[in-house]
């Protein structure tokens, strides 16, 4: 069900404009799509946006833009302050709900992992997935489930398991969560080997998420 989101038209586009707009609890952005001749250039609640952020990420929005008319959109980028996390921009994309489109959907583990119960501690390392399906079938979260989950165990993208009209974009091979040996049972040799390969897990995940971003730009 799509959610309604009340945007205003935006003339301002100077800096003063735009610091004016934030100062006063609004963000701006465009609304792009195939059936809009323009891009609209609009403002949202911060208020609001933030909320939708936090519980919806990947909501339908209902919104009914300045002299363009209601469309179906969905937030296709958001910029923050570097700093603060203020948000600064935001870009809607409209869709159709009969093609496929891309999201990033938060990975959450579930269970009690037998690891964990032998005093193992359980690392999340990728908190995100990119999937791709129909804007109606995008799931609020991916559950990851880590009950067999032992000590020195790991699950990937490939062992996640999704309905069947969701496919997994993000590289198969990649760690999504582990079950690592609790520290005081290990020698300083193998907590310096279990850091590094942990390391190394991350920074796969990082890099291959930068390959996406640099994919579909």
């Amino acid at each position: 069900m799509a959610i309604a989101m009340k945007v205003e038209q935006r003339t301002g586009a100077t800096k003063g404009d735009l610091r004016k707009l934030r100062m006063s609890g609004q963000v701006p952005g465009v609304v792009y799509g195939k059936k809009l001749q323009n891009a609209a250039q609009v403002t949202v609640s911060e208020k609001e946006l933030s909320a939708l952020l936090r519980s919806h990420p990947n909501a339908i929005l209902d919104l009914d833009v300045p002299a363009a008319g209601k469309h179906s959109v969905m937030v296709s980028d958001v910029q923050r302050d570097s700093l603060t996390g203020k948000l600064l921009h935001v870009d809607f994309h409209q869709i159709n709900m009969n093609e496929a489109v891309k999201a990033n959907v938060r990975i959450e583990a579930v269970g009690d992992s037998a690891g964990v119960r032998e005093g193992g501690i359980l690392s999340l390392i990728l908190h995100e997935l990119e999937v791709q399906c129909l804007p109606g079938d995008i799931p609020e979260i991916v559950e990851v489930d880590v009950s067999e989950l032992e000590i020195g165990g790991s699950l990937t993208v490939e062992d996640l398991k999704l309905p069947q009209s969701v496919e997994a974009k993000s590289d198969p091979q990649l760690v999504v969560v582990t079950v690592l040996a609790p520290q005081k049972e290990l020698s300083e040799e193998e907590a310096e080997a279990q850091e590094v390969e942990l390391h190394e897990a991350e920074s796969r995940s990082e890099e291959a998420k930068h390959a996406e971003i640099a994919t579909s730009t």
